[in-house]
């Protein structure tokens, strides 16, 4: 389901059925081009090319200065760590970003939509390759990230939901709950269970 929804927002494919509404839009009035300007995805797997810090945030926008990039590192946990690097925003990531752990490359990733300033945000699973501790730092920046802006969160670690508005919860592809965090708990449905099941784990850890 989840998949199909992202493919759906970005018009990866057309849908048959029902509307996707921006602004009271169907999206498919929007040409595609302009749909996607306004839209930034994040996975869970980060892709990063063979060159500099700074240029890997910029992706191609020349026009992006310097100080403006460490600012918005700065929003999003990633400025200490780029500061320590021998040439700090200059420092080259290697291939696939060799140099750099897990949470370092989400990081940079979140780093790299807050420059593109999108008025939709998608962060697909941008938590579950990471462990406990640097999930600290990115629910950090997540914070900073989905601020005064329209945020869909996919996940299935649920603390990466504690600052949404309203939760769906997907079965088989289908809607099964819909609500706030407080009144999925209070339904004691699916969301419950999960919501115990990882509180039990978190505890065992």
């Amino acid at each position: 389901g989840k998949s199909s929804l992202i493919n759906a927002l970005c018009r990866f494919y057309e849908i048959s059925r029902g509307d996707i509404l921006l602004d009271g839009l169907p999206i498919n009035q929007i040409n595609k081009h302009d749909l996607r300007r306004q839209i930034a995805l994040v996975q869970q797997d980060v892709f990063l090319f063979s060159g500099s810090i700074l240029d890997n945030i910029r992706l191609g926008n020349s026009h992006l200065k310097k100080d403006k990039v460490q600012s918005i590192a700065k929003a999003v946990n990633l400025h200490r760590f780029v500061d320590c690097l021998p040439d700090k925003y200059e420092q080259n990531v290697r291939e696939k970003g060799s140099l750099l752990s897990l949470g370092q490359k989400q990081l940079l990733s979140f780093a790299r939509a807050l420059a593109v300033d999108p008025r939709i945000l998608v962060l697909d699973e941008a938590t579950s390759s990471i462990d406990t501790e640097t999930e600290l730092q990115v629910q950090s920046g997540i914070k900073e990230l989905i601020r005064g802006r329209t945020s869909i969160i996919i996940a299935h670690r649920l603390s990466t939901l504690k600052n949404v508005d309203k939760i769906l919860v997907l079965k088989e592809g289908r809607m099964a709950e819909y609500g706030t965090q407080k009144e999925l708990l209070l339904k004691r449905g699916i969301y419950w269970k999960l919501y115990n099941l990882q509180a039990v784990n978190d505890v065992k850890l």
